[in-house]
């Protein structure tokens, strides 16, 4: 078999990422992928009609725009074009009363009523400071380069999203921000939940909430599309279980979360590093919906038609409880519901007049409950008929969504709960989190930090431990 320099395992964002890295160095790189098609939670696929292409995971991408990595690898060049919709998010806080984070913090802080200058006081100074405040965050713990921008974010991302809403007055911002903030999938009682709100809150202010023409598959397409370019090998339909069955490399760099990293290189692993990836936290899991339409979402308020995404989950309360009631074993009458219709802003997606959307909740790691119907009669509260438009759906619970991906363990799509001990202590406590104890092996999922979303840092510091341990090289340059 042939030699390689490095052998990545694993097509997702990270490890086309990592991959990128070496090839950019001229290191001889192989991509082995399990599916047909590379791409991990960057696929899109006719999952419902023919012609209506639905993003499989995920879709909306601050921080896939904001990546320093992705960035410098000028993914434009190669067929990657961003769509901007004409509002970050829209959040249903209640009957008649939407909230709209809009790219103009002025524009979100006039809608927010007595709150709107706490609003302010809170993002502004991080969205003037956004890229030294990301290149602090998507990455390891170590010392940063701006120590007041981090320390001043601390002071506030440290507290609990709940902690975070007492310091508002009325209920509209707290919850904007705590349905951003869910999307960590942590109970909002958690320290540093607000973290996740603030930070994504800032992206939307700063570079804002952007869609791939075409499909989230567009990213991935330009970054194999880069890679080939310069000499890279990629293979699919090649399901790795043991560490033999790969060519000779110098590296083998794998974008796997602890329970396939135990599986494929157990053996060979010390008994002590063992044990911590066997003490690693899994979250919650997802149940995701999409459906093709016969037309655009009959919305009761036309502001949630300026987002392509919508959070229809009401209050701060009604959203921790909902996420409360998943972490317990449960289902909430109501989940936390996230919404997305693409086609409003990128209509190349679906046939003349046609439209996708996608929905999930948050539900117990690994159900196999059906939500269907307590998530279309959700919709029907805020969108009177959208059961009329459906032409054809598709769901997945989380066990299915392990079986498509065997990286979102018992549907969680995050590589691992992002807890305060977990959040830059993954898959363990280590001074390199992406080496281990064996030299030519290292990880590069999200289960290392940042964490998960599509950003490609987990592959690009990835990258950066295995060119200074075993290559002796310095990284590529961030933008």
């Amino acid at each position: 078999m042939t030699a390689y320099d490095v052998v990545v395992v694993g097509s997702g964002p990270n490890g086309l990422a990592a991959a990128l890295a070496f090839s950019e160095l001229g290191l001889h790189t192989l991509v082995v992928e399990a599916r047909d098609t590379p791409g991990g939670g960057m696929r899109t696929s006719a999952l419902t009609a023919p012609g209506y292409l639905h993003d499989v995971c995920s879709t909306v991408h601050p921080l896939g725009l904001a990546s320093p990595w992705l960035r410098a690898l000028a993914l434009e060049d190669h067929g990657l074009e961003w769509i901007h919709p004409t509002a970050p998010v829209a959040h249903v806080v209640g009957p008649g009363e939407v909230v709209t984070l809009e790219r103009s913090i002025a524009d979100t802080a006039a809608q927010l009523g007595p709150d709107g200058d706490a609003y302010r006081a809170l993002v502004e100074p991080f969205v003037e400071k956004f890229d030294e405040l990301l290149r602090a965050i998507l990455g390891p713990l170590r010392i940063p380069r701006h120590p007041l921008v981090m320390a001043q974010f601390g002071l506030r991302a440290l507290r609990s999203m709940r902690g975070l809403g007492r310091t508002f007055r009325t209920r509209a911002a707290p919850a904007l921000l705590a349905g951003i903030a869910a999307h960590s999938m942590v109970p909002l009682d958690g320290l540093a939940t607000s973290s996740f709100g603030l930070v994504l809150a800032t992206a939307g202010h700063a570079v804002g909430w952007p869609i791939a023409r075409g499909g989230s598959q567009a990213i991935c397409d330009a970054m194999v599309a880069r890679f080939r370019a310069q000499g890279g090998e990629l293979v699919t339909r090649t399901y790795v279980e043991r560490l033999e069955q790969l060519p000779r490399a110098r590296a083998y760099v794998l974008d796997v979360t602890p329970k396939q990293l135990l599986a494929i290189a157990g053996e060979r692993l010390s008994a002590g590093y063992r044990r911590g990836l066997e003490q690693f936290r899994y979250g919650l899991g997802v149940f995701k919906m999409d459906w093709a339409l016969s037309g655009p979402v009959p919305w009761r308020d036309p502001r949630c038609a300026r987002s392509a995404t919508v959070h229809l989950s009401g209050t701060l309360d009604d959203i921790a409880a909902a996420e409360d009631a998943a972490h317990a074993g449960k289902i909430a009458e109501r989940p936390f519901l996230l919404f997305v219709q693409p086609t409003l802003f990128d209509p190349s997606r679906a046939p003349a007049g046609g439209h996708v959307a996608w929905a999930y909740c948050h539900v117990p790691n690994g159900s196999t409950i059906d939500v269907t119907r307590a998530i279309e009669d959700h919709l029907e509260l805020h969108a009177p008929g959208f059961r009329d438009l459906v032409i054809a759906r598709r769901a997945m619970n989380s066990a299915q969504m392990e079986s498509y991906n065997p990286n979102y363990v018992g549907g969680d799509i995050n590589g691992g709960i992002s807890d305060l001990a977990q959040l830059f202590f993954r898959p363990m406590p280590r001074f390199d989190p992406y080496a281990t104890p064996l030299p030519d092996v290292f990880v590069c999922s999200s289960s290392t930090p940042p964490g998960g979303g599509v950003h490609g840092m987990c592959g690009y510091y990835a990258a950066r431990s295995v060119l200074a341990r075993v290559f002796g090289k310095q990284p590529p340059d961030l933008a």
